[in-house]
């Protein structure tokens, strides 16, 4: 099965690991969220991390698109993703609605069950348990955004209106492709994926469209699909300049996920680029890699990311323009024009 052909739109994805003090960061990551929604980006999607600065600068992901809508209009909010079995669900619903209420509805809600192994300790929870205690975790959140009784003859207040509609699952496996699609929910793909020794050097496709037929297998009937794929990509006016970052970037990630037992080929910086799944380069470089990409053709929306090339600030600033002006153009994406009389609220 095959995913609508209408054009995809286009997200941005950060993980706000700019190289600065923790509230630097929001306010860099804060700026570069506006900068998107200039530039006709229709989403954005942040990541939910706690304790290692280096994975990720975020622990409360609602409480800082709370403040992003506060300072943006148009553009969707989402978690990409919300580590759910480190969470009380009901308290996860709640501030979903909240913040849904306070961006005017422009919330969407990424799950996932998570995330570093060490992080469950903190929380009273079992990592080998995570898929169980996920999935438990899920009913209770659904059941509460339904409007059903989370216990004690209580419901949620504020009503969450039509949040329930809005929620995403993310997963590695088709088995996680399938659970999104029975409850009619979105699809989160990652930037890349762990291989087995057998499949060191398998395109990304190759492991991430089983996943999309087995969503698109399950989706109840009516249901339009929501996938959503996310990729690094760096765009640079130069290749020299998108390669200095990616040298150091690159390596460094390739360190880490070699820490976490996975298999990361080669070691010089064309298999980096490989084995990471990256697009870097030029506009008309990005452009072109992007298209040999085949399960970008099945997605509904594209969300780009610099991680895990993490350039400076002002450089992906630059990305973002780039990838607007150009990349998204040539390859038939979807983005969303700012109104002539609508002002940011870069002031607020």
């Amino acid at each position: 099965m095959t995913a609508p052909a209408a054009a995809p739109t286009v997200a941005f994805f950060t993980r706000l690991l700019d190289d600065a003090s923790p509230a630097d960061r929001y306010a860099l990551a804060t700026a570069q969220l506006q900068h998107a929604e200039r530039h006709g980006i229709g989403r954005a999607w942040v990541a939910q991390h706690h304790f290692r600065a280096a994975e990720g600068g975020l622990p409360s992901p609602l409480v800082f698109l709370a403040h992003a809508a506060a300072h943006t209009n148009r553009l969707r909010l989402g978690t990409g993703v919300i580590t759910l079995p480190l969470e009380d669900p009901v308290r996860v619903a709640e501030d979903a609605v909240v913040a849904d209420l306070l961006s005017g509805g422009r919330l969407d809600l990424g799950l996932g069950s998570g995330g570093t192994p060490s992080s469950f300790v903190p929380f009273g929870e079992d990592v080998r348990d995570k898929a169980a205690t996920y999935d438990r975790k899920l009913r209770v959140l659904l059941d509460a955004l339904a409007g059903e009784d989370v216990g004690g003859d209580n419901t949620l207040y504020p009503d969450p209106g039509d949040l329930a509609s809005r929620v995403w699952q993310a997963t590695f496996s088709a088995a996680g492709g399938s659970r999104a699609g029975v409850h009619g929910h979105g699809l989160l793909l990652s930037r890349t994926q762990p291989r087995t020794a057998e499949r060191l050097r398998a395109p990304l496709s190759e492991l991430q469209d089983p996943i999309i037929d087995a969503y698109l297998d399950a989706l109840p009937a009516g249901v339009t699909p929501r996938i959503t794929a996310s990729r690094t990509v760096f765009v640079a006016d130069d290749r020299a300049e998108a390669l200095r970052f990616a040298e150091v970037g690159l390596r460094r990630a390739a360190e880490g996920f070699r820490r976490q037992g996975q298999t990361i080929p080669g070691d010089d910086l064309d298999d980096l680029i490989a084995a990471l799944d990256t697009h870097l380069g030029t506009p008309e470089e990005v452009a072109a890699s992007l298209a040999d990409d085949a399960t970008l053709s099945r997605a509904t929306e594209v969300a780009f990311q610099v991680h895990s090339v993490d350039a400076p600030h002002e450089h992906v600033l630059r990305s973002i323009e780039l990838f607007a002006a150009e990349v998204a153009p040539a390859l038939g994406y979807a983005l969303t024009p700012s109104p002539a009389d609508t002002t940011l609220k870069e002031n607020a």
